[in-house]
C-alpha cells in the first residue's frame, strides 16, 4: 500500500470516527433535553434556571459576556444548586421555562421584532458560587439584537465548537501533508509533520554538550529524559507513570529550552497545552514558581484562555492574556472604545449604569446596535494589536490543545510544542497546537485512562452507529455522519492484555522486505531509527491517542519511560509495577516504607489497632459469600449500579481510620459507578463534610490521596463484571493511594472479568490484609 493510500485512508478514518463522536453528543444532549422537564434537567446539572441579567460586558475578541445571577425576588439563596457547567461548555441563554410554560415577556412586541432575540448560544466564560457568564460572539446573527427576558434560564448543550475545530484542522493537516495548502510552511515543520505522519522516518539525535541541570534532584531516568527531550530533532515521548514527577520532569525541559546553554545555543519560544485547565494551570504555577534566573528575570509566561482556577489564584489570575493585555500602554484606547461599548450594550439590555425604565425600541435601537457592530470592528482591531504585542514578547505560552487554535494564536508560531496528558486527549485535538511548532515532545501515561470517547462500544471496542435524530437543540439538524468505510486493520485491544503496549511495535524492514514466517528468526541488531520505516495506520476508535500511534509506530525508541515514583508505599505499587511497567517502576526510598503511624497526629487505642488500621499498606474486605449483590439504577441495562451493602463496609471503615485520627482530608472514597458514589455521598458526607472526597475512579485521575479506598461494587450471580476489566481504570484507581489503600469488593464474580483482574485478585490474596466483609 502506498503512502498515499495509507494517508488518505487514515483522514477518511478520523473523520468517520469524528463525525459519529459527534453525532453520539448532540444525541445523547438532544434526547436527555427532549425528554426531560425543567426540574429534571435542574436536577441533572444541565440547567440553571430563574436567572436574571447583571450587566453585559465585552471581552477578548469583542465577545458579549452576559451576566447571570439568581436574583433575591426568586430565590432564597443567591448559591446555585449543583450544576455541571464548567468555562468552555456550550450554553443557550433563553427564557425561563417552568412546569407550567415560559415567562411572560419584559414587553409585548410584534413578532418581526422578538424573532431571534429571546435567546442567545455561546459559551461559559466563568463561573462561581452565585454567578455565571456565558460570552456570546458578535459575530453571531443571534447576538447582534440581544434581547434577553427578565427571568432567564442557562441550558447546557453539546458542545459542536470542539468538533468544528477538530474537523478544521484535519482539513488543514491533509492540505499541509499533500502539498497542496496555500500557507508558508517552514521546512522544520514539514519535516516533523511528515515524521508523525510516517512520510519520512525520524532523525538521529545529535550528540549534545554534558547539561548543567538546573534541578539537581532529578533522578537518573528523569534527566535521561530530559536529554532525550533536548537531542530529539522532530518528536519525544515521556512515558510517566502515576507518581513519577512527570510534570517535574516538563518543567525542567522549559527551563532548558528557555535558557542559552551549550546544550541550547538559542533561547526557544515553547507553546505548552494539556488536555485539560487543570494539567495546564499546574504547569503554570510551577513556572510561576520558579526563582529568578542569574540576570534577575524569570520566564516570561502568558496563560491563554480562562481556566476553571483563574478567580482563586492571584498568580494564574496576572498571567492570563486578558490581565497581561490589560496592563499594556496600547490598552488605554482599546479601554476607551470598550468602555463606549459596554455603555452602548449596557444601554440596550436596560441594565446600564444609570440607565432608567426600558431599553429602547424600533428605529433608535436598531440606530444603537449599527453604532454597537462598528465599536465592536474597531476595538477588535485595537485590540488585536495589544495582544500580539503581549504574546510576541512571551517565552511560554501556555493554553489547553482546543484552546491554542483560538483567534489570539493566529499567525503565531513556535519552535516547540509541549503537550501534557497527551494519553488523555484526542488525536485530532492535539495536532491543532502542533501545526504551529517545529518539534514535539508529548507526556502521559497510556496505561492510564484514554479519552472519554462516547461513540465507542465497551463491549467490542468498535465505533457506534449513532443515529442523529431529525432536530437538535436550537432547531438545527444535525448532518449525517459519512458513510461506513472498510474496516481499519485490526489493533490490539489493550483492555485485558497483560503486557504492557510499550513493549508493541509496528514497523516494516527498510525496501519493504518482509521476512517470511517459515524462517527462523535471525539475531539482529535493533533497527536504528533511520532504518526503521514506520507504517502509519488508520485507528480503529478514537481512544487511539497519538501518544498511543506513535509508540506502536516507532517501538520504545521514541520514548523514555520515568522509572522511580514518590508516591505509593512499594507495597501498593508492587502490582501495577510487575504487570503494566515490565518491574521498572521501583518506589523512592522516602516513601517505600511511610505508613499512618509515621504521622504524629494518628494514633490507637491498643497495638492491635494500630497494626490493622495504622501499620497495614494494603486491605481487601471480601464480601465473596456475603451475598451483597449489587443493584442497577435506571430504566435499562445502560444504568449506573451500587451497592448498599458494600457500601456500610466502606462507612465502617472510614470510622475507623477517622478514630486513628486520620483527618478527612487525606481520605479519597472512590468507585467506578456514579450511583455508588452517590450512595456514598450520601452517607459519608453529613458525617465528614467536604473534606472528604468521594468520587469516581476517572475524577481521580491525575490526583493522589493518603488513603484511598476502592468500592468495586459488582457481585451478581452471573458473574459480570461490566467496564471494571478495564485494567487502565483499575490501574487508576489503585495508584491514587499513599500509605494506604483498602479495596472493597466481591472476589467470587470479580475473578471472572478477565487475567488482569484474576491475577490482581490473587495479588491481593497473597500480598494484602485479607478480611471478611460480614456486617453482623
Amino acid at each position: 500500500m502506498s503512502s498515499e493510500t495509507r494517508l488518505s485512508s487514515f483522514f477518511a478514518r478520523q473523520r468517520l470516527l469524528l463525525a459519529q463522536e459527534r453525532a453520539a453528543e448532540v444525541e445523547r444532549s438532544s434526547l436527555l433535553l427532549s425528554n426531560c422537564g425543567p426540574k429534571l434537567l435542574e436536577q441533572k446539572g444541565l440547567s440553571l434556571g430563574g436567572l436574571g441579567v447583571v450587566g453585559v460586558n465585552i471581552g477578548l475578541g469583542g465577545k458579549t459576556l452576559v451576566e447571570l445571577e439568581r436574583p433575591t425576588a426568586y430565590h432564597t439563596s443567591p448559591i446555585f444548586p449543583p450544576h455541571s457547567f464548567r468555562p468552555g461548555d456550550l450554553a443557550r441563554i433563553e427564557a425561563n421555562v417552568s412546569a407550567s410554560g415560559p415567562s411572560k415577556k419584559v414587553a409585548a412586541k410584534k413578532p418581526a421584532e422578538s424573532k431571534g432575540s429571546q435567546q442567545a448560544e455561546g459559551v461559559v466564560y466563568r463561573v462561581t458560587d452565585t454567578r455565571i457568564v456565558v460570552a456570546i460572539d458578535g459575530s453571531d446573527s443571534s447576538s447582534e439584537d440581544l434581547d434577553l427576558p427578565e427571568r432567564c434560564r442557562v441550558l447546557k448543550l453539546a458542545n459542536s465548537v470542539t468538533y468544528d475545530r477538530m474537523d478544521k484542522t484535519i482539513d488543514q493537516l491533509e492540505r499541509v501533508a499533500s502539498g497542496t495548502s496555500d500557507e508558508k510552511i517552514t521546512p522544520e515543520k514539514t519535516r516533523l509533520i511528515q515524521v508523525l505522519l510516517a512520510l519520512a522516518v525520524r532523525s538521529e539525535n545529535p550528540p549534545i554538550p554534558d547539561i548543567q541541570f538546573f534541578d539537581e534532584s532529578l533522578n537518573d531516568s528523569q534527566k535521561d529524559a530530559v536529554k532525550f527531550c533536548l537531542q530529539a530533532p522532530e518528536v519525544a515521548c515521556i512515558h510517566g507513570p502515576p507518581g513519577t514527577g512527570k510534570t517535574h520532569t516538563l518543567i525542567e525541559i522549559i527551563r532548558q529550552l528557555t535558557t542559552v546553554s551549550p546544550a541550547n545555543p538559542k533561547p526557544l519560544r515553547l507553546l505548552v497545552c494539556g488536555a485539560s485547565n487543570l494539567s495546564v494551570d499546574n504547569i503554570l504555577e510551577r513556572l510561576l514558581a520558579l526563582p529568578a534566573g542569574e540576570k534577575g528575570s524569570k520566564i516570561k509566561v502568558t496563560r491563554i484562555g480562562h481556566p476553571a482556577r483563574v478567580m482563586s489564584h492571584q498568580g494564574i489570575l496576572d498571567s492570563t492574556l486578558e490581565v497581561k493585555a490589560g496592563r499594556t500602554e496600547q490598552a488605554v484606547l482599546a479601554k476607551d472604545v470598550k468602555n463606549e461599548l459596554e455603555t452602548a450594550l449596557g444601554v440596550l439590555s436596560g441594565k446600564g449604569k444609570g440607565v432608567k425604565g426600558k431599553s429602547p425600541r424600533g428605529a433608535e435601537r436598531r440606530k444603537m446596535w449599527d453604532e454597537v457592530k462598528a465599536l465592536r470592528k474597531e476595538y477588535r482591531q485595537r485590540e488585536g494589536g495589544v495582544v500580539n504585542s503581549v504574546l510576541a514578547e512571551s517565552q511560554v505560552v501556555l493554553a489547553t490543545c482546543h484552546s491554542a487554535g483560538g483567534r489570539q494564536l493566529r499567525n503565531h508560531d513556535f519552535d516547540v510544542v509541549i503537550i501534557d496528558e497527551a494519553t488523555q486527549a484526542l488525536e485530532a485535538v492535539c495536532w491543532v497546537p502542533i501545526l504551529k511548532g517545529k518539534k514535539l515532545v508529548l507526556a502521559g501515561d497510556p496505561m492510564q485512562l484514554p479519552p472519554t470517547v462516547l461513540s465507542v462500544d465497551k463491549k467490542n471496542k468498535e465505533p457506534k452507529k449513532a443515529s442523529t435524530s431529525k432536530s437538535v437543540q436550537g432547531g438545527k439538524k444535525a448532518s449525517p455522519p459519512p458513510p461506513p468505510e472498510p474496516k481499519p486493520p485490526a489493533e490490539e485491544d489493550s483492555s485485558d492484555s497483560d503486557s504492557s503496549s510499550s513493549s508493541e511495535t509496528e514497523a516494516e524492514p527498510s525496501k519493504d522486505k518482509q521476512t517470511p514466517k517459515d524462517l527462523p528468526p535471525k539475531k539482529e541488531k535493533p533497527l536504528r531509527p533511520k532504518d526503521r520505516v514506520p507504517i502509519l495506520r488508520p485507528p480503529r476508535t478514537l481512544e487511539t491517542t497519538l501518544f498511543d500511534r506513535l509508540e506502536k509506530m516507532y517501538g520504545s525508541t521514541i520514548k523514555r519511560m520515568l522509572q522511580v515514583q514518590y508516591r505509593m508505599h512499594s507495597d501498593i505499587c508492587a502490582f501495577p509495577s510487575k504487570t503494566l511497567y515490565s518491574s521498572k517502576l521501583t518506589s523512592s526510598p522516602t516513601v517505600a516504607s511511610h505508613l499512618f503511624r509515621d504521622l504524629p497526629e494518628t494514633h490507637a487505642d491498643s497495638p492491635d489497632d494500630e497494626k490493622e488500621v495504622l501499620a497495614t499498606p494494603v486491605v481487601f474486605f471480601d464480601t465473596a459469600g456475603c451475598e451483597y449483590f449489587e443493584r442497577l439504577e435506571g430504566d435499562n441495562d445502560e444504568g449506573s449500579r451500587c451497592n448498599e451493602n458494600e457500601a456500610t463496609v466502606v462507612k465502617n471503615w472510614v470510622d475507623k481510620l477517622a478514630g486513628a485520627g486520620v483527618q478527612p482530608a487525606q481520605i479519597a472514597v472512590i468507585s467506578p459507578y456514579q450511583a455508588q458514589v452517590t450512595l456514598l455521598t450520601s452517607l459519608i458526607r453529613p458525617q465528614y463534610g467536604p473534606d472528604l472526597e468521594i468520587g469516581t475512579v476517572d475524577g481521580m485521575q491525575g490526583r493522589e490521596k493518603d488513603a484511598v479506598i476502592i468500592s468495586l461494587v459488582r457481585s451478581n450471580e452471573t458473574r459480570e463484571v461490566g467496564f471494571l476489566k478495564e485494567k487502565r481504570r483499575l490501574n487508576v484507581a489503585m495508584t491514587r493511594a499513599k500509605r494506604h489503600l483498602c479495596v472493597v469488593g466481591d472476589s467470587a464474580t470479580v475473578c471472572y472479568g478477565g487475567k488482569y483482574l484474576k491475577r490482581w485478585l490473587a495479588w491481593l490474596e497473597q500480598n494484602a490484609d485479607v478480611r471478611y466483609a460480614g456486617l453482623e
